[in-house]
């Protein structure tokens, strides 16, 4: 039972690596975005990249587009945040669970 414990515990690690890496690319992608909405804002003139080519387009809708992209990635990140942070109540009560087994079979021998 304690074995099957474990491997759940490493699985619960391996999710946590998962949505770390995520995390990282969202967070890196936002600041991309925050970047663009700064330049954007004060631009006269933006283009978009469609495919292989550069096409003019207004600022406005530039950067309204951008901040959409941004607003849903930082959902996004809201939600892996409360997806880590259920792993990691699961894996604390999981690692108590095989301490107290652990502890339970040596005060047996």
């Amino acid at each position: 039972m304690t074995e099957e414990k474990m491997r759940q515990l490493q699985l619960y690690e391996q999710s946590l690596q998962t949505l770390l890496a995520q995390k990282q690319q969202f967070q890196a992608q936002i600041a991309e975005f925050e970047s663009a909405i700064g330049e954007l804002g004060s631009a006269t003139e933006s283009y978009r990249i469609i495919g292989n080519i550069m096409v003019k387009a207004d600022p406005k809708k530039v950067l309204s587009d951008v901040e959409e992209k941004r607003s849903a990635l930082v959902m996004r990140l809201k939600a892996i945040d409360r997806q880590e942070d259920a792993i990691k109540d699961k894996a604390k009560g999981l690692r108590q669970q095989v301490l107290a087994g652990m502890n339970h079979d040596q005060a047996s021998e």
